[in-house]
């Protein structure tokens, strides 16, 4: 798995905060870079899948750790 070019912490962010500082983010990127994201919201993975199956961007892999989940995501070309 390749290094992310960019990370993102939206740790003790509620809904919707982490899916929009996401988005932010994956604005100012290039096609095909990748972001690391963490984040303390449960719901962000529901909220993360949904979007980006919808915008085509890639979750390259998503880890549960005991209060943090952590995102790798390409962004779509």
């Amino acid at each position: 798995m390749e290094d992310a070019a960019r990370t993102l912490d939206a740790r003790g962010m509620r809904c919707p905060m982490p899916l929009l500082k996401l988005k932010q983010a994956l604005h100012g990127m290039g096609a095909g870079e990748v972001i690391d994201v963490t984040t303390t919201d449960a719901g962000s993975v529901r909220d993360f899948q949904a979007f980006l199956r919808q915008a085509g961007h890639e979750l390259q892999d998503l880890q549960q750790g005991e209060t943090e989940f952590f995102f790798k995501i390409r962004k779509a070309g």
